[in-house]
């Protein structure tokens, strides 16, 4: 049986061990050493060198996960594995479940289309500006939206500009002429065809989107996929997503009726309609209507974002395609796969009890200010006590900063993001800012170098 020596600070080394002691059927036996440091977050692979001596009688040497410099290295010097846990203790027992089932979130099967819905009244610099922006998030095909009786002047120099810049384009529109346009520019898809203007694809070579005569009419759709099938060309159907509560449902099942009859077609799901016209955390209608076309192996999604609360679609459901598809692969709950579309609550929040935090802040000898969440609130504590409250406000009177004013607005900013992770239920970490998942992306820490100075200050001089 693989044996594991855990590296950790005087602080943390008994919730450490009640972990592990808790683990049911660990596949591993486990040693845990205090290598003479306060706080296991400051340690660094030079301090881990010089403290512990080589060799190890181990399998495998786990630091802390905010430990920085070079674990290669490490692994080098003493001959065995050295590997970074989770930054907090309460995610050990996930963190070998994941080491156990690493998810490969690499490939997804839904292309996107993101809408640029506006793009006749844009510069070709700013068609060009927005598609390379709406690649970056993760889209594979930039759609050029135009807009009833409104010229587009510039399409076809909008389509060949995105073309070379490297992007796959598609035209949507219903001026059968600016799909014409399109087409011949050098569009690779058109959206949408009806049965009755298949004339269109006999035209330019783009592949089409077909879509019914009016969203209810499954014979229609019908009607042009068979048409499409006779010619031996590729194409995507489209039975139309309605909005809620203008037939979602009714819609969904169209989706289900047409994979049914159809088996092999490749189909699209225009989810802007569901994301756009709801006011609702978009990450979780992505989540969902990603799941529905991972179960119904939608070939691809159009997505817009026009709102303002929709301004993260593609990174969503970008993200949302790769969960759902490792989950449809591995045929196992969209659980512990990714944490990216959690971008409003944490599912473990508070990995601390009240009174392991209390029984922490008996140990501290020092004037630092630790802070920590937990669902009784914001716990601020030193030295000289432990205060405890759920509003920042609330605390500000007890810490004594008045005549420091560095600190103190070092306090107000660690109080508010503390406060912020209490009300939502999100994961706080002292010094780190708050994880949105895929609504914002963190500049990713880089562990393998020396910490650079950072923003906690001490409380006094004295402690200095």
């Amino acid at each position: 049986m693989e044996h594991i020596v855990f590296l950790t600070g005087r602080l943390a080394q008994p919730g450490l061990e009640r972990v592990l002691r808790g683990l049911d059927d660990a596949p591993f036996t486990w040693e845990v050493r205090e290598i003479g440091l306060q706080v296991a977050a400051l340690m660094t692979a030079d301090m881990i060198r010089r403290r512990v001596p080589a060799p190890i009688a181990a399998d495998r040497l786990l630091v802390p996960g905010r430990c920085r410099g070079d674990v290669d290295a490490l692994s080098a010097h003493y001959g065995i594995p050295v590997q970074r846990g989770p930054e907090e203790l309460k995610d050990l027992p996930r963190f070998f479940r994941q080491a156990d089932k690493p998810a490969d979130l690499g490939e997804y099967g839904t292309e996107i289309f993101a809408e640029i819905v506006d793009a006749p009244r844009l510069t070709v610099e700013q068609v060009v500006a927005r598609g390379r922006a709406l690649a970056a998030d993760g889209a594979g095909v930039i759609d050029l939206g135009c807009l009833p009786e409104t010229p587009f002047p510039h399409l076809e120099e909008s389509v060949r500009a995105l073309k070379d810049a490297g992007l796959r384009v598609s035209v949507d529109s219903l001026d059968t002429q600016e799909l014409l346009r399109g087409g011949r520019a050098g569009a690779d898809y058109l959206l949408s065809l009806t049965v009755d203007t298949l004339w269109i694809a006999d035209e330019v070579r783009a592949t089409p989107v077909l879509i019914p005569r009016e969203p209810g009419d499954e014979a229609s759709l019908h009607a042009a996929i068979d048409a499409m099938r006779a010619r031996a060309r590729p194409f995507l159907a489209d039975p139309i997503l309605d909005p809620i509560p203008f037939g979602l449902a009714a819609s969904i099942c169209r989706y289900q009726r047409l994979r049914e009859r159809c088996p092999e077609v490749e189909i699209m799901m225009g989810v802007g309609n569901v994301t756009e016209l709801t006011e609702a955390d978009t990450s979780g209608i992505n989540a969902v209507l990603l799941g529905i076309a991972a179960e119904l192996d939608v070939r691809a999604i159009l997505t817009t974002q026009v709102s303002g609360h929709a301004r993260r679609a593609v990174r969503e459901a970008d993200w949302a395609r790769r969960v759902m598809h490792a989950a449809r692969r591995q045929q196992t709950l969209p659980k512990g796969l990714s944490d990216k579309l959690m971008t409003v609550h944490a599912k473990h929040p508070h990995p601390d009890t009240p009174e392991e935090i209390a029984q922490t802040a008996e140990a501290v000898r020092d004037p630092n200010f630790r802070v920590q969440v937990s669902p009784l609130g914001v716990h601020v504590y030193n030295r000289d006590g432990m205060r405890l409250a759920q509003d920042a406000f609330e605390l500000w009177p007890r810490l004594g900063l008045e005549n420091d004013a560095a600190h103190a607005f070092y306090m107000g900013v660690e109080l508010a993001r503390a406060e912020i992770a209490w009300q939502l239920g999100k994961r706080y970490v002292q010094d780190q800012p708050l994880d949105w998942g895929c609504a914002f992306e963190r500049t990713p820490d880089d562990l393998a170098g020396h910490c650079a100075p950072g923003t906690t200050l001490r409380r006094s001089k004295e402690g200095t």
